[in-house]
Formats: structure tokens, C-alpha cells, sequence
């Protein structure tokens, strides 16, 4: 028995690990442990399989509805662009393109907060109060009468929006293993696909709403949407727990056996303490900042699926009703392209191999949106639905946060900052479509063309580091999860310090 395990009962706290550095804390994860020993069961013993098909059954689908009215608020403005709103709103000029950046900037903004905020507070719960507020600010955009009452709607929603994205990522690595999290985070994100195939169909029924209604038929939808987000921020909130150890549907010896399989993440699931110095370590890390490019590079060509899509496709030449429909196939391809690597990765291929697999047909996309003639419509939206191939490389960025990084304010931070280059990537496409370009917009599709070519580069980049940094880390998942009940594998330790944590790739 190792010397941290004789008398667990007088363990005070500091572990030292196999370097030179000194760790004071460990997880809520190994007190739980240490409170439960009784109740473990020899690993044979243990059916993860029921455990996780439990987990699933709860968190997946929560996590799911989450992000897909996230994408749903964010495409209620791009459907109701091409209904009355303009007109209503008196929109002028780049108006609607401001509409979508400012929104961005404040999200940005807000995930500075956002990173203590998720350190102090419940995850869960946090993020179902935010899903909630962001359902409210939806409806109170139906309330608009010109621009400035709409953008006040717009930058609370992307406040209370910040929290979505770093919270699904933390929740990921506290119920699931590396390689379990991928496939979970894909069907979270497809959300993006999902949204646009609903959120197409729901906007063209929403156009037959006669003239002489009561209200704008864009006016209903934002109320509709709203109404639905409350329901499910109020669902998610009692439904929800934070950890593991919370899980009202695990007994005892289940949860001890769950935290006994992911112990092997090396990255714990309940620490609420901020540590400055995981920042510091954050800023001097080269993986933090290639993942921050690969994410910022990557989110205009989201940004554009989900915000500018309608109105590019308008723009060819379709009527209004059709750009809606028309949107719809965009939204099949991000589902697929998030599905298939998921399913690949799952079983162990590598996650670079698949991200650089998918920029090919973005790329090929932007390239024929940028140098096809405008009269070749049929060759511009099929450039554009290719476009959508980017949610499968963006889906990987966001995976490798949460699997790669260790130490709970380190990860805080990385996965809020993740979200606000995200932020930073997509408020400065809008931007690049300037109404002077309409109806062809060129300069702004070379953009996206150009920083698709630069996310490759920054990807292979990352995969080079990962590759090196392995070299000098020897420990295998099996000594990890034989030694799971001893406070060592549980220590509060960053990725840098723990030379037992693996990089995936």
C-alpha cells in the first residue's frame, strides 16, 4: 500500500508529484473516494456500459437542447433578415452586419468574468441560469422598434450566451473518458446542423404569416424561441448536477466505479479554488495559443453558416423563401461532418488526420464562392454548402480543450478564452461583408478562404507539439486507474506538471 493511502483519514493535502513541484489540493473527486472505500467493487465487477448508457440518458440530451438553442437564437436574426425585419427596424446600411458583431464583442467581453464565474459557481447550474436569461433577452427581441433597442437585445443575449461553450466542455471531461468525450461533444455541437435544418423549415412556414397579423411574423418566432429556451434552461437547471459524486441516479459503488474510469483524464471534476498561477502557466503554454488560432481561424466560416447564410443565398439570386430552404442541406453537412470523425476517433483514429480531412471540401467551398462568375449560381451554392464542412475541424478544436488541458482554473480559463476567439473569428467576418460588396461580397468571401488555409497550418502545428511533448510521458491509463484511490491521481495539477498526463492527438 502506498504511504498516502496508510491513513487516509489524517492525509493533510500535500502531494508531491513526479517532479519537482509541489500540489496542496486534490479534487472533490478523491474526498468523495475517500469517504466511500467501502462501497468499491473489484473493476471486473463494475458494468460501465449501464453506468455510461445512465449518464447518457440525462446529460446527453440536455447538453444537446442547450447548444441547439443557442445556434437557434443566433439564426433567428439570419431568418429574420430575410423576412420584414430590415423594414421594420428602419435598418440601413451595414446595420445588420453591426447587429451580429457587437453581439460577438460582447461575448468576448463577458467570457474575461466567465472564467472565474464557472470557477466559483456550480457549472450546471451556472450555465442552465444562463440559458434561461439568454431565452428572455430572445424574447425581448420581438419588443424591438429600431436598431439601437435591437442591439441591446442582442448584446444581453450573447452575455448570458458566454457561459455555453466552456461550460459543455467542462461537464464533458467531468462524466466521460478522452476518448468517450468526442463523440459526446459532437452530438452536443451538431446542434449547429440540427438548427439549421429546423430553424430553415420553421422560417419558411413563419413567412406565410399574413400581413394583417397582429404581430410581424419575425416578432412571433423570436417569442416562440424564447419561450422554448426557458423551458429547457428551467429543465436543465433541475435535472442537471455538477458532478458525479451529485448524480442522484448512481448508487455509491457506481459512482466510485465512474470516477475509477475516468481518473485516467488526469484532469478531476470538482475544483472550485482559483489559482492565478494556472493562468500564468495558460499564457506561456505554445498548445493554448495554437488551439486559440486554430478556434479564432476556424469561426468565420461558422459565423457565416449561421449568421450571413440567408442572405448570401438571397443574394444569388433566390427569392427569400427559397434561401430559407435552401439553407437546410448546410445544416445536413455539419451534422455529418461531426458524426463521422466522432465515430472514427472513438475508435482511435487520429483527430488531426480528420480536421485536415474535412478543410479539403471547405476550402474547395471558399474557393468557389470567391472565383466562380456570378451568373454560375448553381456552382456558388454548392460552393456554400461545403462551406459547412468547417463545423467538423472547429468540433475537433473544441474536443482537444477539454481533453488536453489540466488544472481547473488552467481549464477555466483556456476553454472561456477558447470561446471568445471563437467570438473574435466570427464578429470580424460580419464585418468583411460590407454593403458596398453586395451583392457578390468578394473581398469577404477571400477572407474566408484565406483563414480556412491558415487553420490548416495551425492544426498541424498543434499535432507537432502534442507528438513532442509525449516523448517524456510514460504512464499508462491501467497504472492510472490501479492507483485511482490514492489522493496522488487526484492532485491539483496543470497538464505541465503532472509528467503523467497524456496529450491525444
Amino acid at each position: 500500500m502506498q504511504d498516502s493511502e496508510k491513513d487516509p483519514k489524517n492525509y493533510v493535502g500535500e502531494v508531491e508529484s513526479e517532479g519537482d513541484h509541489s500540489v496542496k489540493e486534490v479534487d472533490d473527486a478523491w474526498k468523495f473516494l475517500d469517504k466511500h472505500r467501502d462501497a468499491a467493487v473489484p473493476e471486473e465487477s463494475a458494468d460501465i456500459l449501464a453506468i455510461r448508457r445512465k449518464n447518457d440518458y440525462r446529460i446527453v440530451p440536455l447538453g444537446f437542447l442547450c447548444y441547439t438553442m443557442q445556434i437557434m437564437d443566433k439564426l433567428v436574426l439570419n431568418y429574420a433578415g430575410v423576412m420584414t425585419m430590415r423594414q421594420d427596424l428602419n435598418l440601413q446600411g451595414n446595420d445588420f452586419s453591426n447587429l451580429i458583431t457587437f453581439s460577438y464583442v460582447a461575448l468576448a467581453l463577458w467570457e474575461l468574468p466567465t472564467i472565474y464565474l464557472l470557477q466559483r459557481f456550480p457549472v450546471a447550474k451556472y450555465m442552465a441560469v444562463n440559458v434561461i436569461l439568454w431565452g428572455v433577452a430572445t424574447a425581448c427581441g420581438a419588443a424591438a422598434h429600431n436598431y439601437q433597442t435591437m442591439l441591446v437585445t442582442r448584446v444581453f443575449l450573447a452575455i448570458f450566451e458566454a457561459s455555453i461553450n466552456p461550460s459543455l466542455m467542462l461537464i464533458s471531461g467531468r462524466w466521460y473518458t478522452k476518448p468517450e468525450q468526442a463523440p459526446r461533444l459532437a452530438l452536443w455541437l451538431q446542434g449547429l446542423g440540427i438548427a439549421q435544418i429546423v430553424g430553415g423549415a420553421m422560417s419558411y412556414g413563419f413567412q406565410f404569416v399574413g400581413p394583417d397579423a397582429a404581430l410581424a411574423a419575425w416578432r412571433i418566432m423570436f417569442i416562440a424561441m424564447g419561450v422554448v429556451t426557458i423551458g429547457i434552461g428551467i429543465l436543465t437547471f433541475f435535472v442537471l448536477p455538477d458532478t458525479p459524486m451529485e448524480a442522484g441516479w448512481l448508487k455509491d459503488g457506481e459512482k466510485v466505479a465512474l470516477l475509477r474510469h475516468i481518473s485516467v483524464n488526469q484532469t478531476g471534476v470538482g475544483q472550485r479554488k482559483f489559482r492565478v498561477v494556472e493562468i500564468w502557466e495558460a499564457l506561456r503554454d505554445p498548445q493554448v495559443w495554437l488551439i486559440w488560432a486554430s478556434g479564432m481561424l476556424m469561426a468565420g466560416t461558422s459565423a457565416v453558416t449561421v449568421t450571413y447564410s440567408s442572405t448570401l443565398i438571397r443574394n444569388m439570386g433566390y427569392t427569400p423563401k427559397e434561401a430559407t430552404l435552401l439553407n437546410m442541406p448546410g445544416g445536413a453537412i455539419s451534422i455529418f461532418s461531426q458524426l463521422l470523425p466522432a465515430w472514427r476517433i472513438r475508435r482511435g483514429d487520429p483527430r488531426t488526420a480528420w480536421a485536415l480531412i474535412l478543410l479539403i471540401p471547405t476550402i474547395l467551398g471558399s474557393a468557389l464562392m470567391s472565383f466562380l462568375p456570378s451568373k454560375n449560381k448553381s456552382g456558388l451554392l454548392a460552393g456554400f454548402i461545403l462551406t459547412n464542412f468547417i463545423t467538423g475541424p472547429l468540433t475537433i478544436i473544441w474536443q482537444w480543450a477539454p481533453a488536453n488541458v489540466a488544472g481547473a482554473t488552467k481549464r477555466a480559463f483556456v476553454m472561456t478564452m477558447l470561446s471568445a476567439m471563437f467570438a473574435f473569428g466570427s464578429l470580424g467576418m460580419p464585418q468583411s461583408f460590407q454593403a458596398r460588396d453586395a451583392p457578390e461580397y468578394r473581398p469577404a468571401k477571400i477572407t474566408l478562404l484565406a483563414t480556412q488555409a491558415a487553420g490548416a497550418c495551425t492544426t498541424i502545428a498543434l499535432f507537432a507539439y502534442y507528438v513532442w511533448r509525449n516523448r517524456s510521458r510514460k504512464a499508462s491509463d491501467s497504472a492510472i486507474q490501479e492507483s485511482f484511490m490514492s489522493p496522488e491521481v487526484w492532485a491539483r495539477m496543470t497538464d505541465l506538471e503532472n509528467k503523467r498526463f497524456r496529450y491525444v492527438y
